[in-house]
């Protein structure tokens, strides 16, 4: 009976889903387990090969777990808001429902390809307005909300506002706005309906208020700094700028210090624990307030503010102080910059506020600034300090401003050797250093020139300068993040309406009756004409209350990372109409036991849904802080390109021939391998050769394309030029070029000519991401349809470890493929081997005895139980495939065909190759699916051996073998050593001085 795996596939995928094999249950008395998937955002090319690696992982797990008797929840769903789907929207004019619904049931099509174990009536999608309705349900109870630092929680916003009322704000202990402005309650009772709005906004953990953003004029939107790479969008590639601008906020800052310590009860990888640490970014320092001098350069500005403060870890340093750097865009930059530099500040200002904080923070060795005219006074000394504008400064980190030490900070350094500043030193290294190369940042050292702090260690000086500026009361210990408070609202059309209406400039929150606030229809995608958001193209969209009136609606929407902030507990309740999920069931599931993803989502995602999961804890919604137990950061598969190479002829044909060459349209590509063989290199663009390397490959095209135009007499010669260009890897294999598809894979290359190498056209190589655009993208359909899908999940996990990154290579696939080829026979023997055969010899029925298995058998079966164990339980998926082979060939060689060996072998398999084992399992006569199966238990008493094979040494060099039981002790080894006719042919009649036996190792005979 063949091995037909597509029918196969198809039979036990319509199985699954008629009987709903993987449906959790919400109540049962087995254990639960919950293994959830980072899930997709729909994209129009739908799954790489690439894509399915943390799914058959995960996938793994689930069925491993079910086996292992665990009430098993994995859900998918998919992340269906998104800016793709908008600009298609915008170029094409398809609304981007349209679009997202025809991706996903791409996407649904190509992962029931592949055999996942999903509870599939448990799917979400962030775009589905019953989903989005209780996005915007979390967001308004945020919005309600304030951090209480005494309690060290959010509250909702009425426990304030009875304190306001009743005390105003001088008591109240919250994280809010800097410079909030205190109020007595007789001030509260006295403050407008506007005036109470604007004070409570700056408490609430949702709040509206002026930021510098990412804002993309292409896009129409602010995006994340997750969203922007090297100064341009991630998706698109379009310039981002800074800019402020009026946006809705998350004071995630509440959260920083709970966000750090959550970080060490997780079971995540060290190095995305660390990747938060670094964003968090905690330090311990001091503020400290340099007084400005002389008056403001702009009075006409309204500001109290008559001084910069600044945050630094190293109040030790403060008398190496030889100027102030604020970051462009610093609220105070245009105030204390003159009249002389103005024009040179303000041109400084605009490019700078358009690099991105994050490529500013990496281009270290880009050094720039602009003195400002103006200068401070040192609060110790009373020095005039100059102020500088810097990039290297952010606004978003400290104060925007620091105080510079160039003789001990390195990029306070650079910035003070590029501009001929002065370097003061104020401590003396504990060993040799030269200042003029670089600074001394370490925090070890004398202080010198340094008045009150002169003589002290770096660590005590630190102590005693904190002391000095709180008693001056120029500024207080305390700590700062790096975090910076996350931009919520997006100016785009595609994600959740942010359910906030106005009334007379105050936001309100829709009713929870009035919610969802579903998207409504607009003639186009792209913001008015007036900069508005694309929102207010909709006709007639206002919010009118059954009281009366009719109020405008705010016009932002969400950002990507609302909706995948709390879905994981939406899959506990997929479809509960009164709640974003019952108490009862979060409480059941709890939170997810193993969550797969990838590592870029480090910063974003990841930080985002903690975030929101200690939020509503502190609410009393959900019962846990941390929304994932354990999580994997699956590795790339990365693309393995391929490359043709062409013959540029205007490099081949000299310059005396130019009409004939310019009229030849047959384009040349020669084999890679002789290109090597001529010029000994692939790398050939513009390169000259000499004319012997030159004739040469003339002749072999020549040889080869008889129309090829004929050599003209010697003229100059053109640089020689081999193109390299990529071929789409689909019609090349094992690196060798299928020459038809090529010409059919592009208009230009149906007439192209080939120098082969022995008959065949050999591509180069070189490993890279995968892209569309280098034509190495592999789909997991034509890898399922030409070998199947278990042989594309077992493939996937055998090319190395989950975590790492590694190439795909369809070459090493058809070794996987022949394993499960392999195992099949296993089950239909030839006639030879006892099997039933029709009059052809073709095998037409299962053939598996119940014979009692061999000790061999039996160790066969049991190493193998053992190490898939320890494999699955350690995530090294690799080396499972592997023992799978190993096990399968020593099955094979044994003509193995029964049952006790055979079933458990099968289960064992099952996660990994669920079709094929479900097809056997059923052809074994079981009635139930292999899913439900107990997972096998290894018995050690079979892994004992019966015998070693002794390797024999005489003076340490080793001359035989010999087999022994294992169970004889060290008199009864030497005794049977000694007995064997071949150890006494070595002993040439000598008595051994010394015999040296180590039980199942060796013995080693001296003479």
């Amino acid at each position: 009976m063949e091995y037909n795996f597509t029918e196969i596939e198809k039979k036990w995928q319509k199985y699954w889903a008629t009987h709903k094999t993987f449906k959790a249950e919400d109540s049962s008395i087995k254990p639960k387990y919950y293994v959830l998937d980072m899930f997709p955002y729909p994209s129009g090319a739908g799954l790489h090969v690439g894509h399915p690696l943390g799914y058959i992982a995960s996938d793994i797990m689930a069925r491993y777990k079910r086996h292992k008797g665990f009430n098993v929840l994995h859900p998918m769903g998919y992340d269906s808001f998104g800016l793709p789907a908008e600009q298609y929207a915008i170029q094409t004019g398809q609304h981007p429902k349209i679009t997202t619904e025809q991706n996903i049931a791409r996407y649904r099509e190509q992962m029931d390809k592949i055999g996942f174990s999903f509870d599939w009536d448990r799917e979400v999608r962030t775009s589905d307005p019953e989903y989005y309705k209780w996005t915007q349900w979390i967001f308004i109870q945020i919005f309600n909300s304030w951090y209480n630092k005494n309690s060290d929680k959010a509250e909702n916003i009425s426990s304030l506002i009875n304190e306001f009322e009743a005390n105003g704000n001088t008591n109240v202990n919250a994280v809010c706005d800097d410079y909030t402005k205190q109020f007595t309650a007789a001030d509260w009772k006295a403050f407008s309906e506007k005036e109470k709005s604007d004070a409570l906004m700056h408490y609430r953990i949702a709040y509206l208020g002026e930021a510098y953003v990412n804002w993309c004029p292409a896009l129409g939107t602010v995006l994340a700094n997750d969203e922007v790479k090297d100064g341009v969008s991630e998706r698109g590639g379009h310039p981002v700028e800074r800019k402020l601008m009026k946006q809705w906020s998350m004071r995630i800052t509440a959260y920083a210090q709970r966000l750090l310590d959550g970080l060490e009860t997780l079971d995540w990888t060290e190095s995305l624990k660390e990747s938060q640490r670094y964003w968090i970014g905690r330090s311990e320092g001091t503020s400290v307030k340099f007084k400005i001098h002389g008056s403001l350069s702009h009075p006409e500005v309204n500001t109290n503010l008559n001084e910069i403060e600044v945050f630094t870890t190293r109040p030790d340093t403060i008398f190496g102080v030889s100027f102030v750097t604020l970051a462009p865009e610093h609220d105070l930059v245009n105030k204390v910059t003159t009249a002389e530099q103005l024009a040179v500040v303000e041109e400084y200002v605009y490019v700078s506020k358009n690099r991105s904080e994050r490529e500013r923070q990496a281009d270290v060795t880009k050094i720039s600034g602009v003195f400002t005219g103006s200068y401070v006074e040192h609060p110790f000394t009373g020095k005039q300090i100059p102020i500088w504008v810097g990039d290297y400064v952010l606004a978003g980190y400290g104060t925007g401003a620091v105080m510079a030490v160039p003789a001990h900070d390195e990029r306070d350094h650079k910035f003070a050797k590029h501009f001929g500043l002065d370097l003061p030193q104020v401590i003396t290294p504990n060993k040799e250093h030269d200042f003029d190369k670089d600074a001394w940042g370490e925090k070890e050292g004398t202080l010198i020139n340094s008045d009150f702090l002169n003589g002290l260690e770096v660590k005590a000086a630190i102590k005693k300068a904190i002391e000095e500026i709180e008693k001056k009361k120029i500024g207080c210990k305390k700590i700062n993040f790096r975090l910076r408070d996350a931009v919520f609202g997006r100016q785009r059309y595609w994600g959740e309406p942010i359910p906030i209406y106005y009334k007379n400039d105050i936001p309100y929150a829709l009713s929870d009756n009035e919610l969802p606030l579903v998207l409504p229809e607009v003639d186009k995608y792209l913001p008015t004409e007036d900069g508005e958001p694309p929102l207010a193209r909709a006709k007639d969209w206002k919010y009118r209350p059954a009281e009366g009136g009719e109020f405008e609606y705010e016009l932002s929407t969400m950002p990507g990372w609302a909706g995948s902030s709390w879905y994981f507990l939406r899959y506990m309740d997929a479809h509960n109409g009164s709640e974003f999920a019952s108490k009862k069931l979060m409480n059941y599931w709890n939170n997810v036991d193993l969550y797969i993803g990838g590592s870029e989502h480090a910063t974003g995602h990841l930080l985002y849904v903690r975030f929101w999961t200690k939020f509503l804890k502190d609410l009393g919604y959900i019962n846990i802080e941390e929304p994932a137990q354990k999580l994997i950061n699956q590795g790339m598969i990365q693309g393995r390109s391929s490359f043709v190479y062409r013959i540029k002829l205007a490099s081949i044909i000299p310059l005396a021939n130019v009409e004939e060459r310019i009229n030849y349209d047959k384009q040349v590509f020669i084999s890679k391998n002789i290109i090597t063989k001529i010029f000994g290199d692939l790398k050939l663009e513009g390169v000259k050769a000499d004319n012997v390397k030159r004739d040469t490959l003339y002749n072999l095209i020549k040889e080869n394309i008889p129309d090829f135009p004929d050599k003209d007499a010697e003229g100059p010669l053109t640089a020689l030029t081999i193109q390299t260009l990529n071929v789409d890897v689909n019609i090349v294999e094992n690196d060798i070029l299928d020459i038809e598809k090529f010409r059919n894979w592009r208009e230009e290359y149906k007439t192209a000519e080939f120098i082969l190498d022995d008959g065949k056209y050999i591509c180069g190589y070189e490993v890279e991401k995968m892209s569309k655009s280098k034509y190495n993208v592999v789909s997991p359909d034509d890898i399922g349809e030409k070998f199947g899908a278990d042989t594309l999940r077992l493939y996937e996990m055998f090319l190395g470890p989950l975590e790492q990154s590694k190439p795909w290579n369809t070459n090493g696939i058809t070794g996987v493929s022949g394993f499960l080829k392999k195992l099949w026979r296993l089950f239909f023997l030839s006639p030879a081997g006892g099997g039933v055969a029709n009059a052809t010899g073709e095998d037409i029925a299962i053939n598996v005895t119940d014979s009692e298995p061999t000790k061999g058998e039996l160790k066969t079966l049991h190493k193998t139980i053992k190490k898939i164990t320890e494999d699955i339980e350690r995530f090294s998926f690799n080396t499972s495939v592997s023992n799978f082979m190993i096990c399968v060939n020593e099955l094979t060689e044994a003509k193995c065909n029964k049952r006790a060996i055979l079933e458990p072998l099968l289960i064992c398999l099952s996660p990994y190759a669920p079709h094929i084992t479900e097809e056997l399992w059923s052809l074994l006569g079981h009635k139930e699916s292999i899913a439900l199966a107990p997972f096998p238990m290894h018995n050690e008493e079979y892994l004992v051996d019966d015998s070693f094979s002794y390797p024999i040494s005489f003076n340490g060099k080793m001359r035989l073998n010999i087999e022994l039981p294992a169970t004889l002790s060290v008199e009864e080894i030497e005794k049977e050593v000694m007995s064997r006719e071949e150890v006494q042919k070595y002993l040439e009649g000598k008595t051994p001085k010394k015999i040296i036996i180590v039980p199942k190792k060796i013995v080693n005979i001296v003479i």
